[in-house]
């Protein structure tokens, strides 16, 4: 295919061209009825490139199918059999491809180290989860994706499981074995979805870690914004192989997406898929050598370790690592995180991807260079230098693995919306979570509807969130109080 073309960028072209004149949405007719103090901060271009799709980008009945032929680019770019663009997020993306696979009351299995857009999904749909527990480092305190042999010995104690689910890279940039999963997925006859949100570039060089269709996966879905150059909610998924038909899952994200799609999302998917095409390798060498370097400037900072593939990859832990996340452990400072994230914000104008009680994280990407990252090294050196100021951090109480798996006895669904109350946090152990509690980023919930709350995770999350920590999905996002189930 000829990969120079941009379908959504030329009609937008030739819409502006043409003069066209809209007595459509939206309402602000290309700019035209902006306030100018709105003008002012966001420019006339993005109202000017803000039209329909239909009866705009293209015509009534999408005959020049636009669209259509980005999509068909996109899964030739990345070698997938079909692609859909979607401008709700990954979010919407990774429930479209569930409800695909399963539906109300039937089996799914999840990757226990789920976004909490997943655990929506189970919500919405009514599906069944059968978690699978990730590979867990007791001495880094941290969670690596499900082994291949978990999903096996899941998918034997469930045969009736329609698929399974997995989330790879982490938002930590570790990888599981995919190709392992796929393969014991198939040799079961159910598809797998992969959740790739942080795995846009994955496709376009040799020396990142495998991606999903490369490694066998029926369905993946990426986030564009998140390491591409796609506008913030710009996503799409891929589907290859017979497990799933194509337009079931073209049904399902119609179910769920909307009805106004941004043509400004497409047009950024379309550019981005192109740069890709003909200049990812390139773009890709350069920050692979930026990312080598500012690993080795913070490794030689006192009280700084980085994260390399020695730390995070082996036996019994992840199978690979995106080198373009950057971890960055802190606990030689005697701080946390979060206040070394804060400080540097404060200081430095510098803000950090990832914050956890131990570790802060930097994400680079094919836009980064020796200017911004310079940046970086310098505001974590300072910080490094400041950390007296940063001390003592309050201590954050980590359950031990097993007390960190809450056993799952209602539906997240009929938990969701069954009766609840509100309880003391100091009154919910024992009782069964009404609602998702989950420290962002990177948004993994540590209890979910249907889980029955236990002491240890309870105390993680309230000494969590004196430290610093933040539960935006909470009714009291403080965890003074827990929303849990009324039980007859």
């Amino acid at each position: 295919m000829d990969h120079s073309q941009a379908p959504v960028l030329e009609a937008l072209a030739a819409y502006h061209a043409e003069r066209q004149t809209p007595f459509t949405p939206p309402g602000h007719k290309q700019g035209r009825g902006i306030d100018p103090r709105v003008r002012a901060v966001l420019g006339d271009a993005v109202f000017h490139s803000d039209v329909l799709a239909q009866s705009g980008l293209d015509d009534r009945t999408s005959s020049h199918e636009v669209l259509q032929r980005a999509q068909e680019l996109m899964a030739d770019a990345v070698g997938a059999e079909h692609t859909f663009f979607s401008t709700c997020g990954s979010s919407l993306s990774v429930k479209a491809a569930m409800l695909s696979v399963a539906g109300p009351h039937q089996k799914l299995l999840v990757g226990r180290d789920a976004h909490k857009s997943v655990v929506s999904g189970l919500v919405l749909a009514g599906i069944v989860p059968i978690w699978v527990d990730p590979q867990w480092d007791p001495d880094r305190h941290l969670a690596h994706p499900p082994s291949a042999d978990a999903f096996r010995a899941a998918l034997a104690e469930h045969p009736d499981a329609r698929g399974a689910l997995v989330t790879t890279p982490t938002p930590y940039g570790t990888c599981s074995d995919l190709t392992a999963i796929a393969a014991v997925c198939h040799e079961h006859g159910v598809p797998l979805i992969v959740d790739e949100a942080w795995g846009a570039h994955l496709p376009f060089h040799p020396e990142l870690p495998t991606w999903a269709m490369d490694a066998g996966a029926d369905i993946c879905v990426t986030s564009v914004h998140k390491m591409g150059s796609g506008l913030e909610q710009g996503s799409v998924f891929h589907l290859q192989g017979d497990l799933i038909a194509p337009e079931v899952l073209k049904s399902r994200e119609d179910l769920l997406g909307t009805t106004s799609p941004s043509v400004l999302m497409y047009a950024a998917l379309d550019g981005w898929r192109r740069q890709m095409v003909e200049q990812g390798h390139a773009l890709y060498d350069h920050a692979l050598a930026v990312a080598r370097t500012v690993r080795a400037e913070l490794a030689a900072v006192d009280g700084l370790r980085v994260h390399g593939r020695e730390d995070f990859c082996g036996p019994g832990r992840a199978a690979d690592l995106d080198p373009l996340q950057i971890i960055v452990d802190i606990t030689g400072l005697g701080t946390t995180g979060y206040r070394i994230a804060d400080w540097i914000r404060e200081h430095h104008q510098v803000n950090l991807h990832l914050s956890d009680h131990r570790r802060t994280s930097a994400q680079l990407t094919h836009a980064d260079d020796e200017d911004t990252t310079r940046k970086l090294i310098d505001a974590l050196a300072d910080a490094a230098a400041h950390a007296h100021e940063l001390r003592p951090a309050e201590r954050i109480e980590i359950p031990d693995p097993a007390d960190l798996r809450l056993e799952q006895v209602l539906l997240p669904r009929d938990a969701y919306f069954g009766t609840v109350e509100d309880v003391p946090w100091e009154k919910a152990a024992g009782r069964i979570a009404a609602e998702m509690l989950t420290p962002y980023p990177p948004g993994i919930p540590a209890a979910l509807p249907g889980e029955r709350l236990n002491a240890e995770v309870l105390r993680y999350l309230r000494s969590g969130v004196e430290a610093g920590m933040v539960v935006p999905d909470a009714a009291d996002t403080s965890v003074g109080t827990v929303r849990v189930v009324v039980e007859e």
